[in-house]
């Protein structure tokens, strides 16, 4: 009697425990499930405000709701740079190195080869002393010592050229071949021509992501916006000390979650990208495991500081049209739910190690 009941008493903790395993089977395959990324209970379409407290915009993507293209930008501090940056005579600076030679007097040529304009604006010139260069042209300047040497000199008829740049500056950095520092030299360098001076932006530069710093004020543009705006890259000159960075294509990129082909961040061409573009350069969605039913863009907008969701059903060859219109913008987020079944199998695949071990303890 007593070997009996031992023998009922150890079945029956046996049976408790193998309860036990199962339940926590179910629960960590739950926990399994449910700590995957799903798009979870959305309303059809409205306003809520989810747990985090941010507030969201659902609606289904068609031809009503489909966002309108971005149109020009008119940003009147990019006019008016432009308008105000025309070609410019070059002006004498501190630090440039000047020649000057008089053609009838070689004697004094060989002390005037190399004039270095001071700290105050000034060089040293032989029979006239300090004279004033800075802030000049170069035929401004020809003229005002032509009329000083007169008093000294029969003949005076000098000839006065830059032989080094080091008053007028600027500098590139970023994406870029060659970031540095470069000299603005008599003929006025463009805002194209400063990037190329620099090589040009690097295979992971965007182009349509430069800021331009000048005394203290940015300006944000790309070669492809100011196009659409109707000006140009070579409308805008540099001036002294104005900075140039291009920024990487990593802040210009889309991201893709869920069940596609090829999950990683996707490039904005130059030219934009599509919902369909996108689509397809993620290698489509997972033919085995991809809900098409509900394709989902998440995208922040900055004007109203909440969160649109736009949804759209791509498993009817018409929804392609409306894909193709949809134009993707920096750091939007598109999703692809699993299917039930593809949910059902990954529960299930999360219980096979635990029932295992069920098995074996019951073999005990």
């Amino acid at each position: 009697m007593i070997y009996k009941g031992f023998s009922m008493f150890f079945n029956s903790s046996k049976l408790l425990s193998v309860a036990c395993l199962l339940m926590i089977s179910l629960i960590s395959g739950c926990s399994s499930i449910n700590a995957g990324l799903q798009a979870g209970e959305l309303p059809p379409s409205g306003t809520f405000v989810a747990d985090n407290g941010i507030q969201f915009n659902v609606q289904p993507l068609n031809l009503a709701t489909l966002p309108p293209k971005q149109g020009v930008v008119t940003n009147n501090d990019l006019y008016t740079l432009a308008k105000t940056s025309g070609r410019v005579e070059y002006r004498i600076e501190q630090g440039d190195i000047l020649s000057v030679t008089l053609i009838d007097y070689p004697d004094i040529n060989a002390s005037t080869s190399s004039l270095t304009v001071d700290q105050q604006g000034f060089i040293q010139f032989p029979l006239i002393g300090r004279i004033k260069a800075s802030g000049m042209s170069v035929p401004q300047f020809t003229a005002t010592l032509q009329s000083k040497l007169q008093r000294y000199l029969k003949y005076s008829d000098p000839q006065v050229k830059i032989i080094n740049y080091r008053g007028s500056k600027f500098f590139v950095d970023g994406d870029v071949k060659q970031s540095g520092e470069f000299a603005i030299a008599d003929v006025p360098v463009s805002l194209y021509s400063a990037i190329s001076m620099a090589g040009g932006a690097t295979t992971t530069g965007d182009s349509n992501n430069i800021v331009l710093n000048r005394r203290g004020k940015n300006y944000n543009f790309g070669l492809q916006s100011l196009r659409q705006m109707g000006l140009s890259a070579n409308q805008i000159y540099l001036q002294d000390g104005d900075s140039i960075h291009v920024n990487s294509q990593d802040r210009n990129k889309i991201y893709v979650l869920g069940e596609f082909g090829q999950v990683e961040p996707v490039p904005i061409l130059e030219h934009g990208i599509s919902l369909a573009q996108v689509l397809g350069e993620s290698k489509g969605l997972n033919s085995s495991t991809a809900n098409a039913a509900k394709i989902y863009v998440v995208r922040d907008n900055l004007n109203t500081r909440a969160t649109d969701i736009y949804y759209v059903d791509m498993q009817t060859i018409t929804s392609f049209a409306l894909a193709n219109r949809f134009e993707m913008q920096a750091n939007d987020i598109v999703y692809v739910d699993p299917t039930g079944l593809t949910r059902w199998n990954r529960v299930i695949s999360s219980l096979l190690p635990s029932t295992a071990a069920v098995r074996a303890f019951s073999g005990l």
